[in-house]
Order: C-alpha cells, then sequence, then structure tokens
C-alpha cells in the first residue's frame, strides 16, 4: 500500500514538474521575443528586411517545396502504379502459358507424356520465365472426377522448385475452374523467418471439373524483376510481405508478444543496396497464402529515376519534333520556367534590398532630424539624395524647421494676446453690474455670455431714486475687442446722461448725438432704456432699433389665460450718420406700461432669438414667448434657466455665435410703497 501511495506522489511531482518546465519555457520565449522585438526589430530597416522575406522569399520557397515535393508524390506514384499494372499483366501472361501448357497435358496419354509435354513448355518458356517451374496433381477432393480412360493416374513435377516446395496438393480453397495470382513461402534451406514470391497459376486439365490440375509457378527473382523494372522505368529491391491476421494474432502483434507475425523478407535475389541511386519509394501487391488462403499485402521496394520514369511515361511516337519527344520539349520548357523563375526570384531579392536600404536610410535621416529638433537645434537640415515622396518629405521636414522659429514667436504673442484679451474680458464683466439687481417690489435677475472673450453686449441697472431706476440692454454691432471698447464707452455717456435726462426718449437722443461722431461707418449701437417707478407702478421706455421686449400681464382675474406679447415701440439704431439726428429724433418713440402684480417684463439681445442649431435654424420670438406663457408663473431666477436650458437644448451643440444678454423683470406681489 505504501509503494502505491509513493508512486501517486512521484507521479503527481513528476506531473507537477512537467507543468512547471511548460511555465519556464513560455516565459523564456516571451522573454526571448520581447528582447527580439526591443533589439532585433527596432529599426525600420530590419523590420523590413524581415517583412520582406516572410512575405517574398519565404513563400517562394515553400512553393518551391510544395511543387517539388508534390512532383515526387506524383512520380512515385505512377511508378508503383506503373509496377501494380505490370504485375498484373505478367500474371495474365503466366496464366495464358499454363492454359497452354494444360492443353498439351490433357492430350498426354501416359505419366511419362505428360512429363514430356511439362518438360518441353518449361524448356520452350524458361527464356522468358526464369525458374518457371510446373507441377501436375490431381485435383481436390470437391473437384475430383474419376479419370478419363486412357488417362495415366499420378503427379508429375518438373522444373526447379527453387523458390517455393513443389506442391503435393491442390487446396481445398482454389476454385474448380483455376485460380492465378502471387504466393508466398518459404524455400528450401531459406533463413528463418525469409520467404518468397512467385507468380503461381492453377489451370484445370481439360476444363473446369477435369481429371488433373496444371500448377505453374514462375517466381519473382532477380532477372525477372529487372525486365519489370526496365518496361516501367523503375528498378525494383526487396519485398515484404504484411500478413492479414486474425483477431488474436492482431491483439498478440500489438502487445509485441507474438513474434510469428513479423515483417518477413521476400528475396527477390538483390537487396536494398542497390537503390541508393533512386528515389525509394514503395509499390503494394495483392498476394495469397497458398496453405490458407488468406489473403495479404506485399511491400515492393522500388527504386525511382525521375528521369528513367518520366521517358517512360511521356515518350510516344506520335508527338515528337525531330530528334526529341514531346514529353522531353515539354520537360525542357519546365526547366526553362524554373530557370527563369530563380532567376527573377534573385532579381527581386537583391531589388528589394536595395530598395529596403534606401527607403530606411532616408527614414534614419528623418529620425536623425527629429532627434535635433526634439533636442532645441532648428538649423540642422536633411540632404536631399532623391527626388521621390521621401524627398519630398525631406524638404518638408527642412521648411519645417526653418518655420519652426517664427511659429514660436508667434505663439508666445498668441499666448500674450489671449491672456490680455482674458484680463479684457474680466475688464468688462466687471462694468457690468456686480451683485444681484434691488428695487423694491420689482424682481430683476439678469444673464450675459459674450460669445468670444469680450463681446458687445451690454446691460446696467441705474438706480434714479428710492423708487426709480434705469434699465439698460444694448448691443453693439460686431464682436470682440471693438465692439468691447464701444460698449465701455456707451457705459460711460449713459451714467452720465441716467442723471439728467427726463425720459428714455431725452436720454437716447442725447447718447445718438454724443456717440454717433465716433463710431466708424461700419458701426451701430442698438438699445433700449426704461425707467420703472416702483412707486406709480409704471414702465417707461425707448427702443433704439432694439429687439423688442416680452411682456405677459400676470394674472388679474380667476381663469384668465396668461399671454405674453412683443412690445416694439419705433426707433432708430444709435450711430447712424444720416444727418445731425433729426431723423432719429422725429422715429423714436416712448411708451409706458402699467405694472401690475406677477407681471413679466423680458428684454434680451439678438443672441437669445438668433442661436442657430446644427440645421442652421434659429431658436425665434415665438419659443422665447411660448416658454414666457409656461414657466411666466416661476420666480426670475427660475425663469432665466429655463430659457437657457431650452436655447441650449436646441442648439444641440452648436457653436455660439453671438452674445446673449437677457434681463428679466417680475413684479412682486407686495406693496409697491
Amino acid at each position: 500500500m505504501s509503494g502505491l501511495l509513493s508512486a501517486a506522489i512521484l507521479r503527481g511531482v513528476d506531473g507537477l514538474g512537467d507543468v512547471a518546465l511548460l511555465v519556464g519555457a513560455a516565459g523564456l520565449a516571451t522573454h526571448l521575443l520581447r528582447l527580439a522585438r526591443q533589439r532585433l526589430l527596432w529599426r525600420v530597416r530590419q523590420q523590413l528586411i524581415l517583412s520582406y522575406i516572410f512575405i517574398g522569399v519565404i513563400p517562394a520557397l515553400l512553393l518551391v517545396a510544395f511543387f517539388l515535393l508534390a512532383g515526387v508524390l506524383l512520380f512515385a506514384n505512377i511508378g508503383s502504379y506503373l509496377i501494380q499494372t505490370r504485375v498484373r499483366t505478367l500474371i495474365e501472361e503466366v496464366r495464358v502459358a499454363a492454359e497452354d501448357a494444360a492443353r498439351s497435358v490433357a492430350s498426354a496419354p501416359t505419366i511419362d507424356a505428360v512429363r514430356e509435354a511439362a518438360t518441353k513448355t518449361v524448356t520452350s518458356r524458361r527464356a522468358t520465365y526464369p525458374g518457371l517451374s510446373i507441377d501436375v496433381l490431381p485435383p481436390s477432393e470437391r473437384c475430383t472426377q474419376t479419370l478419363t480412360p486412357g488417362v495415366a493416374a499420378g503427379s508429375v513435377t518438373v522444373g526447379e522448385w527453387a523458390h517455393l516446395p513443389a506442391p503435393s496438393a491442390v487446396p481445398a480453397w482454389v476454385p474448380c475452374d483455376g485460380y492465378a495470382s502471387l504466393v508466398t513461402g518459404a524455400g528450401e534451406g531459406a533463413p528463418p523467418n525469409t520467404s518468397h514470391a512467385a507468380v503461381r497459376v492453377v489451370v484445370p486439365v481439360g476444363g473446369r471439373g477435369g481429371a488433373r490440375v496444371l500448377v505453374m509457378d514462375v517466381p519473382l527473382g532477380d532477372a525477372l524483376l529487372r525486365r519489370l523494372g526496365e518496361d516501367t522505368g523503375t528498378q525494383l529491391g526487396d519485398m515484404a510481405a504484411l500478413p492479414a491476421p486474425d483477431a488474436a494474432a492482431t491483439a498478440a502483434i500489438e502487445s509485441g508478444s507474438n513474434p510469428d507475425f513479423e515483417i518477413n523478407s521476400i528475396g527477390a535475389g538483390g537487396s536494398g543496396s542497390r537503390l541508393t541511386d533512386f528515389l525509394r519509394w514503395v509499390a503494394f501487391l495483392d498476394y495469397t497464402d497458398w496453405t490458407s488462403g488468406k489473403r495479404g499485402t506485399v511491400g515492393l521496394a522500388i527504386g525511382l529515376s525521375v528521369a528513367r520514369l518520366y521517358a517512360r511515361i511521356s515518350a510516344t511516337p506520335l508527338a515528337s519534333l525531330g530528334n526529341f519527344s514531346f514529353g522531353q520539349l515539354l520537360l525542357a520548357g519546365l526547366l526553362l520556367v524554373a530557370a527563369l523563375f530563380l532567376i527573377i526570384q534573385s532579381v527581386a531579392f537583391v531589388i528589394g534590398f536595395v530598395l529596403a536600404r534606401s527607403i530606411t536610410g532616408s527614414v534614419h535621416e528623418l529620425f536623425e532630424g527629429t532627434e535635433r529638433v526634439r533636442a532645441g537645434d532648428f538649423t540642422h537640415k536633411i540632404a536631399v539624395h532623391r527626388r521621390d515622396q521621401l524627398g519630398e518629405l525631406a524638404e518638408s521636414f527642412n521648411t519645417m524647421t526653418a518655420s519652426i522659429e517664427t511659429l514660436l514667436v508667434e505663439r508666445a504673442e498668441k499666448q500674450r494676446l489671449e491672456q490680455e484679451l482674458a484680463i479684457a474680458r474680466q475688464i468688462q464683466m466687471s462694468l457690468l453690474p456686480q451683485g444681484p439687481l434691488q428695487l423694491p417690489g420689482i424682481d430683476v435677475c439678469a444673464h450675459c455670455e459674450p460669445a468670444h472673450e469680450v463681446g458687445g453686449d451690454y446691460y446696467d441697472f441705474l438706480p434714479l431714486g428710492p423708487t426709480r431706476a434705469g434699465i439698460l440692454i444694448a448691443d453693439v454691432a460686431g464682436k470682440g475687442t471693438s465692439a468691447a471698447l464701444y460698449m465701455a464707452e456707451l457705459k460711460g455717456v449713459v451714467h452720465s446722461l441716467s442723471r439728467t435726462a427726463n425720459s428714455p426718449r431725452d436720454l437716447l437722443i442725447e447718447a445718438n448725438r454724443i456717440i454717433a461722431p465716433h463710431l466708424d461707418d461700419r458701426s451701430f449701437i442698438t438699445m433700449t432704456y426704461a425707467v420703472v417707478d416702483s412707486e406709480q407702478r409704471t414702465f417707461t421706455y425707448a427702443r433704439a432699433g432694439h429687439c423688442p421686449l416680452v411682456y405677459m400681464p400676470g394674472v388679474r382675474d380667476e381663469g384668465d389665460v396668461l399671454r405674453a406679447a412683443m412690445m416694439a415701440p419705433n426707433g432708430m439704431v444709435l450711430g447712424l450718420k444720416l444727418d445731425g439726428g433729426e431723423m432719429f429724433e422725429r422715429v423714436l418713440e416712448e411708451s409706458t406700461l402699467a405694472l401690475g402684480v406677477d407681471d413679466v417684463l423680458i428684454l434680451f439681445t439678438d443672441g437669445i432669438s438668433e442661436a442657430m442649431n446644427m440645421d442652421g435654424d434659429c431658436f425665434g420670438e415665438n419659443r422665447l414667448i411660448q416658454i414666457v406663457e409656461e414657466q411666466g408663473h416661476a420666480p426670475v431666477d427660475e425663469l432665466r434657466e429655463h430659457i437657457l436650458r431650452d436655447i441650449h437644448r436646441f442648439s444641440g451643440g452648436a457653436p455660439q455665435h453671438d452674445d446673449m444678454t437677457m434681463l428679466v423683470l417680475k413684479v412682486g406681489a407686495r406693496p409697491l410703497t
């Protein structure tokens, strides 16, 4: 028991050792591949050469090997087929000879006459079939008939019978109408486990059911095998008999316990050494064991000469040109194609290597140039030796390095401008009202979002007394720095005029008079200015070409439906130099709204209504009115967020093209006093 346990432990340790070896081998292979990739395949030149070898050379060699192997297999199988066909022909020839001998024996009245007829046949055919032997026997019991009157009884043996013992009787398995096949058996004086093969034909004398049976043997000796080889363009060597044993014998063979079914050498009068100058192959022939009648297979060693075999199967008088057959011409053409293939493959390999070296040389120079540039040397130039794509790339690299200094200067300048614009944005945003807008009885909130670092939108909240305040929203035409500067100028003008102007209309007229001379011909300003009086509950405003304002009255009676409207009194933009300002004053109108509880007022720039989506559609004033009607009951900051969310949802990530500014006012429910 302990021994079994120890053996199990040893097997387990052995299995673990095998697993450890496999893991270690896999790790070592991975490490070697990593090293090969880092050192061998780091350079592009080596990568290209290896890829060329794997793509071009190795497939070509594999093709050559494939066709060579296919040709060898083809010729080997053709040689085997020719041998099998020639042996079957030989068996038929011996059958015909045996039938002729049977007819001559059938007419012999005495045993001596039978022997004389058989001897005559052996003598006449010995040159054609060396070792020819004849045995005349009685038939088997199931084929026995009474001798015909006048026919002598007895057996006759003629010939050498050196290859196999002369049969003393016909086995019961032989058919009554005759038999022809290869047979095997041990010869007299043969070494142990060796046998001989022969063509054996059994023919009834005088037809089926005759009184005698003629057995004719033609041994497969050296001379006959040599002639068969000459006929088929091959050279024949030794044979090995492969018997077909029963199930028990098969099990014994597999276990190695039955030596009786070893492969036996069937002597053919020669040895395998004579095949050294030929391609070796095996032709399989069927044979019958004479004693048992069991069928088996003979492996006949053959030597193949491709040239002789090709000449044997291709030579035909119907296809010739001069002294050469058609097959020889085809072979010469095949050899010519093979030579051209080798020449082309060699030239292609040389050209591919030169091209790879040329390409990788240019790539290496580019790599060195990039290393110099990375080190800060922008004066390095790559020598241009070729006028191809790589040469153009080298020239582009030289041009790039020459312009890098300029690009760096421009980058530094751009960064400086960006910093200045960031400062300008901070300054501009500081000009807008800071903190919440306070006015008793009025809730106000604002939103300003420039499209760029700085913009031209402007809003303001100007205290005019305890219950009065000025509200301003303006949009300077254009964007960027110039619009921001005009906005700053407008702020100063409005702040100074708001304390002296009697009404919004007067302020806009005076502002136009002051600002118009300072604007260039392409600039103008749209503006809405209003005065809110919380005591009088009035909203007085004038509009200088600006966007309409949205007004939605609060609920007055139960059941009222809230409806918003666009309020747009007449007015021209500020800054147009059409005349001395007379037209601006004549067109400008001033309106006053009476305010009630929950009234909503929204002042906005065109960046709100003209926000676009990916398809180029504008948000529009109708959508703004719809939002105010749906969300007008909410506080001013929530209403503002609703409007901004709908705008961003509508634009769907489309870039912002204009500044967006908005003021939202709502009259509170507390008394306005």
